[in-house]
């Protein structure tokens, strides 16, 4: 379950394009910050994805991934280019097959590939019709879903949207969402050659006069249950509301908010309708991971977590320069899960209603993301140097690190006890649990 949101610059406050997603997968999942490098290849050689080989590039391109540390894919990510891409599980009544390609895949395939989102949605939907999709993308239990994307670059965006082999396509004008669910109604701007054909075969509509994407191909009851509706409602109105004056800011907020009658309460009750997802159900999943991105022409600005739990987390400037030490290398997985535990144990003593203070720690993170933001917004893009970025992002992660020491080493001796149902108690005893067991990295 995830929630993507972008804006374009005709809505924003400064002509930017802002792009934000949130991860929402196993509770216990690492989504981890990698960075790989631009590479040449071999004529004729191939790329081991997660579950099966594609044919590679002659040339691939340098990309941050946040990726759940099993798969060889990511749920989001970035290029060298500013090419940004979001990926979200839907339900659909087209079979679920055998092992191809995951979402995930075609999503990093297209970043190291492609410089815009014309590129990338022509790449994703190449890939989709030469090796399919397909495989489970579940991390301590089977989950099978296809999949959807959103495509931003510094000046326009596309959604894409699958059921199995068949697909449509829209561009986005001002604003757009997506999330578990088909959303692509009765106009689209590409789709499928089959598309409207296959659906009368099936009996879903009678013709082109009475067909919608979305309601054809839809799987109605998981679409339903998985919250997604409201989710998607919620994002898009606190766009609406924002236009001509969104920025990352703006993005940050929806990522971290809850359905109204959980506000306040989402550390002692499972939601699959807040944006900030909380787990604790047993079909539920939780927010592993938070990203936005401000791209333009003169530099591309991003914010992540690194961390679950985005109304917890901490959100930090990222750029990428040469020499940073926020993300990791992909034969540094092992210290790229460390980093991402260490903050979830935060989020776990926090369940357990450890923290003496959790009102003092939001005041301090809260005073640490306005002085980043003042920062950011004081830069001059034409005259910043890698060596200013390098020091800014330097001092974040320290900033947060010692917070994040702080605030573990004045809960760790503290007695704690889980609250809510119990249901909920027994769901989050047993994840902490088993915490400390990974599955091996891909």
């Amino acid at each position: 379950m995830c929630d993507t949101l972008v804006a374009l610059g005709g809505v924003t406050k400064d002509g930017s394009v802002v792009f934000a997603k949130n991860s929402d997968r196993s509770p216990n999942e690492p989504l981890i910050t990698i960075r790989a490098p631009r590479k040449r290849h071999q004529k004729g050689s191939k790329l081991k994805c997660t579950y099966i080989e594609v044919d590679q590039a002659a040339e691939t391109f340098e990309v941050l991934l946040l990726k759940p540390s099993w798969i060889w894919g990511a749920e989001m990510g970035c290029n060298e280019f500013g090419l940004n891409i979001g990926n979200e599980a839907v339900f659909t009544r087209e079979k679920y097959g055998p092992e191809k390609l995951l979402g995930m895949d075609m999503l990093r395939i297209a970043l190291e590939r492609c410089r815009t989102s014309a590129e990338a949605l022509e790449t994703i939907v190449a890939l989709l019709e030469q090796y399919g999709q397909g495989g489970n993308c579940g991390y301590d239990k089977k989950f099978t879903y296809h999949n959807s994307f959103l495509i931003a670059d510094k000046t326009s965006a596309w959604v894409l949207e699958t059921a199995g082999a068949y697909w449509a396509a829209e561009q986005v004008k001002d604003i757009r969402t997506i999330s578990n669910r088909l959303s692509i109604g009765r106009t689209f701007d590409r789709a499928h050659p089959d598309l409207v054909r296959h659906a009368v075969e099936r009996g879903w509509c009678r013709g082109e006069a009475d067909f919608d994407f979305a309601r054809c191909y839809s799987d109605p009851l998981f679409t339903r249950f998985s919250g997604s509706k409201e989710r998607q409602s919620a994002g898009v109105c606190a766009l609406e509301r924002e236009k001509g004056r969104i920025t990352a800011g703006t993005m940050r907020r929806i990522l971290r908010s809850h359905e109204p009658q959980l506000e306040g309460k989402q550390f002692t009750r499972h939601s699959l309708k807040s944006v900030c997802m909380h787990g604790g159900f047993l079909f539920g999943d939780h927010t592993t991971g938070s990203y936005v991105a401000t791209l333009n022409e003169k530099m591309c600005t991003y914010l992540i977590t690194g961390s679950s739990t985005p109304c917890l987390a901490l959100f930090k400037p990222y750029w990428m320069v040469k020499g940073e030490t926020f993300s990791f290398t992909e034969n540094a997985a092992g210290d790229a899960v460390a980093y991402w535990r260490k903050r979830e144990m935060l989020h776990r003593l926090v369940l357990e209603n450890r923290i003496p203070s959790l009102g003092l720690y939001l005041a301090e993170r809260d005073r640490l993301e306005n002085s980043f933001d003042a920062i950011i917004t004081g830069l001059d893009p034409g005259a910043v140097n890698e060596g200013r970025l390098l020091a800014i992002m330097k001092d974040a992660a320290a900033a947060e690190e010692e917070l994040i020491d702080r605030t573990i080493s004045g809960a760790i001796s503290q007695p704690g006890k889980i609250k809510g149902g119990l249901y909920y108690r027994y769901y989050w005893k047993k994840q902490t649990a088993g915490l400390e067991q990974p599955r091996p990295f891909k």
